[in-house]
């Protein structure tokens, strides 16, 4: 794993790394985390959750809640992605997380390069932060799996659309599921729920 990941991006002791999960689904909440580390510390498996196995994000994920200095997640549901836009609600859900924060954030990191100013603390947006960043990447564990425990529970009630497997993002057998069954409640309206018909194209 990277070990590699730098701890600390500001100098400042209380620096909150951002991350969100689930932007490109097409159905379910977006959920993102904030989480402030100590400066100096260390974690090796810790990385991009993305090049993480789920086995091994599930097992970093106490790690992280224990050992961070604060931890907090914010939700943002598929009716106000629909009412908001997603890139706003990615907004919204990372400050939903800051706002639980019991430790005031000094300096924020975001992954990616767009953010809405968080009152008056500072940020810095950085691109494929968590793959640089160990409390960005610690973030995108947490809202990686808080996230699939949430579309776990939905699966249930709506098992034809595969959540518990493709966790809401567009797979074949997803869009199959809404072609045979339609939406549900949890989809998200102002997404492109199938794909767009294929234009004739005629010889003459």
């Amino acid at each position: 794993m990277n070990n590699l990941l730098k701890s600390n991006f500001s100098g400042k002791q209380y620096e909150a790394g951002c991350d969100e999960a689930g932007r490109g689904c097409l159905a379910g909440p977006v959920f993102a985390a904030a989480v402030i580390l100590p400066t100096h510390y260390e974690l090796p498996m810790l990385n991009d959750s993305k090049q993480l196995t789920e086995k091994i994000r599930y097992e970093l994920r106490p790690i992280i809640e224990k050992e961070a200095i604060a931890w907090a997640i914010g939700i943002v549901t598929n009716e106000e992605i629909d009412k908001i836009n997603i890139l706003n609600a990615s907004y919204l859900a990372m400050h939903r997380a800051i706002d639980q924060l019991n430790t005031t954030p000094e300096h924020l990191i975001i992954d990616g390069n767009r953010f809405n100013p968080y009152k008056k603390v500072p940020h810095t947006c950085i691109v494929k932060g968590d793959a640089k960043y160990l409390s960005i990447a610690a973030a995108s564990v947490l809202a990686k799996t808080y996230r699939d425990d949430y579309m776990l529970r939905i699966d249930i009630e709506y098992p034809y659309y595969q959540w518990k497997k493709n966790k809401g993002y567009p797979t074949t057998e997803h869009r199959a599921a809404i072609a045979q069954h339609g939406d549900t409640p949890h989809h998200r309206k102002t997404f492109q729920l199938l794909p767009a018909p294929k234009q004739l194209s005629l010889n003459l």
